[in-house]
């Protein structure tokens, strides 16, 4: 375990498609991310509500602290490139 503060979170479960999905393309395009499983941290799924609104997952927040909620892998890649982390 690195002690490298990871410049992106998703908080997701593996039931969900949609996290699965984003899981996997975050794990394709080498990005670092903190993995926050709402299954193994129940409360973790407050601090994703609270940070979208939502209850809604994938919740993926970036460094410039804006989130996506079940974003798209384009909006992914978009932000991920705006951010120049690919």
């Amino acid at each position: 375990m690195t002690t490298e503060i990871s410049p992106l979170t998703m908080f997701g479960a593996e039931w969900c498609r949609d996290c699965r999905r984003t899981k996997a393309q975050l794990d394709s395009l080498g990005v670092a991310y903190e993995y926050v499983d709402l299954e193994a941290d129940p409360a973790a799924a407050d601090v994703a509500k609270e940070i979208s609104g939502r209850t809604n997952i994938p919740v993926v927040v970036y460094p410039d602290a804006t989130h996506h909620v079940e974003p798209s892998n384009a909006d992914v890649e978009a932000k991920l490139r705006e951010l120049s982390l690919i």
